[in-house]
C-alpha cells in the first residue's frame, strides 16, 4: 500500500496564519482557533491590545461583607469565601473578642471594594 503525501503551499496572506495545534488557517490577530479552540501564542512582533480578563466569582461582595460584620466573630464570612483555615482560627479565638474586632474591618473593606478587585481576590 502506497501512501501519497501532498504539501499544502507554505506561503499565506500577510494577515493570516495558521494554527498551532491544527494547522488550520486563521486571522492573525485570532487569540483562540475557531475550529479546535485553542489558545494561540503570541508571535514575535506583534502587538497585542491589552483587553481586561473577565474574572468571575459565584461569590457575593455583600453576602461576605454582611456576614463579616454580623456574624464575623466567629468566623462565618470565611468559611463563605473558602477560607476554611481562617475560619477555624476565628472559631477556635472567637473567645477572645478578638476576631470579631479584625471582622468590622474585613466587613467595611468587603463591602467598600470594588466588584472586581473582589472577583479578582476571592474566585470561584
Amino acid at each position: 500500500m502506497t501512501y501519497r503525501v501532498e504539501a499544502e503551499a507554505a506561503t499565506l496572506a500577510a494577515n493570516r496564519k495558521h494554527c498551532f495545534a491544527c494547522a488550520a488557517i486563521l486571522d492573525a490577530r485570532a487569540e483562540l482557533c475557531p475550529k479546535c479552540g485553542v489558545r494561540q501564542p503570541v508571535q514575535p512582533g506583534m502587538t497585542m491590545i491589552p483587553t481586561a480578563a473577565a474574572v468571575m466569582t459565584t461569590k457575593s461582595k455583600t453576602t461576605a461583607g454582611i456576614f463579616a460584620l454580623l456574624l464575623g466573630g466567629i468566623g462565618v464570612h470565611k468559611f463563605y469565601l473558602g477560607r476554611i483555615a481562617a475560619g477555624v482560627l476565628y472559631v477556635l479565638f472567637c473567645w477572645t473578642f478578638i476576631p470579631a474586632v479584625i471582622s468590622l474591618v474585613e466587613g467595611i473593606l468587603l463591602l467598600s471594594m470594588s466588584d472586581a478587585d473582589f472577583a479578582r481576590r476571592f474566585p470561584g
